[in-house]
């Protein structure tokens, strides 16, 4: 997840999903378990912990699959069913990167040709001079980040919803998570499964 600067885009959802038999979540003031399956351990604790601070935000209570489980591999069901079940835990979110796309583009320097002239006119004087360029190549670079976002309820014993989602040249690993809770958040609202916060 080593995320490059440049022009970012906030994460959007390009698809989402929601159980037929989901009812509303009720995560406030619950306690919440954030996921984030990387390979990376300190990556993991990082973004758990960032994770964690947003489910807080939004009324839960924010908790991280590391600090509950050191070590949980993905697979291990049983042991992590019963360390959430024995923290009385009623939501867990899961984030999984699923695909990062980096297209670079390399722009060669352009400089005019040797012979400015075009059949004896000045149309490739002005060619030549319109179309000179430095000697330096430019560099660009596109980072692409495609996320899955998991919402489980302990209560109702299922997956309740799911979204895939992108962004463009995430400058953080703070900066994803931040945009991708807020969007989840959103689209939890519009199906039903959260209440919007009332103004203060």
């Amino acid at each position: 997840m080593a995320l490059l600067s440049g022009c970012a885009s906030a994460p959007a959802y390009t698809s989402t999903w929601k159980s037929p038999e989901a009812t509303p979540l009720g995560f406030k003031g619950q306690k919440v378990v954030a996921a984030v399956i990387v390979k990376d351990d300190d990556q993991r604790r990082l973004a758990e912990n960032r994770l964690a601070q947003q489910i807080a935000a939004y009324g839960a209570e924010g908790r991280t699959m590391h600090s509950l489980l050191p070590g949980a591999a993905p697979g291990n069901e049983a042991a992590i069913r019963t360390a959430l079940e024995a923290a009385g835990v009623k939501g867990l979110i899961v984030l999984q990167p699923i695909y990062i796309d980096r297209d670079v583009r390399v722009t060669p320097a352009y400089e005019g040709g040797g012979s400015a002239s075009l059949w004896g006119s000045n149309y490739g004087s002005g060619f030549a001079l319109s179309y000179s360029s430095p000697r330096e190549a430019s560099v660009s670079e596109k980072t692409v980040v495609y996320l899955e976002t998991r919402v489980y309820s302990l209560d109702q014993n299922r997956l309740v919803w799911a979204g895939q989602s992108k962004s463009t040249n995430p400058e953080t690993l703070t900066e994803l998570i931040e945009g991708i809770s807020a969007a989840t958040v959103s689209e939890l609202e519009k199906a039903g499964l959260v209440r919007q916060q009332a103004s203060p």
